[in-house]
């Protein structure tokens, strides 16, 4: 018995500083931060946007293009195999289905690249955008007191007075005046 009230003595001494140190920390001063409107109405983000709306466009337009002129030449193949009415096509017919499969082929191959670019745009604009927030955070939550930031969307109710998403905003817009809208070319595959 007297073992017992030893261990739980010793226990109590060595958990008591724990428990201590835990209640030491200061109070959360929150703050909340709408990323979305942030990067929806930052003058270089609206900026880039329309770049990249302008490259999804030209995107489009390329991929109508090559579908209309795809379609039209394989209508013309079609109709030529339905006039042999069974019989095997000439050497001439047996090529420009070759070359419709190559042009084919190499059409999707253009579009795979043109919406791979548009994806690495994209992301190297969002890469930009958060390198500059980072820091920008630090600065608000100090400016403001605040040692907790949580973005707006993660929280069930907030108060007016704890958001700081203006000030990101102005920060943001000061700190980021424009943005690259093309990604940087990838690096080539090293050869062995």
């Amino acid at each position: 018995m007297k073992t017992l009230f030893i261990s739980a003595a010793f226990a109590a001494a060595v958990l008591a500083p724990s428990a201590a140190s835990a209640q030491s920390l200061p109070s959360a001063v929150v703050a909340v931060v709408d990323l979305d409107r942030v990067t929806s109405e930052c003058n270089a983000c609206r900026t880039a946007s329309a770049a990249l709306k302008g490259q999804v466009s030209s995107f489009e337009s390329r991929r109508e293009t090559l579908a209309s002129t795809l379609q039209a030449e394989q209508k013309s193949i079609q109709t030529s195999i339905d006039a042999l009415k069974g019989k095997e096509p000439d050497a001439a017919l047996q090529a420009r289905v070759k070359a419709f499969q190559a042009k084919a082929q190499s059409s999707e191959q253009e579009l795979a690249g043109q919406q791979a670019q548009i994806q690495r745009n994209q992301q190297y604009i969002q890469k930009q955008i958060q390198d500059k927030l980072a820091p920008i955070y630090q600065q608000v939550m100090q400016r403001r007191g605040a040692n907790l930031l949580v973005e707006v969307g993660a929280t069930l109710a907030t108060a007016q007075s704890v958001d700081v998403t203006n000030d990101v905003l102005a920060s943001l817009n000061s700190v980021l005046p424009s943005l690259i809208t093309t990604a940087p070319a990838q690096p080539a595959p090293q050869g062995r």
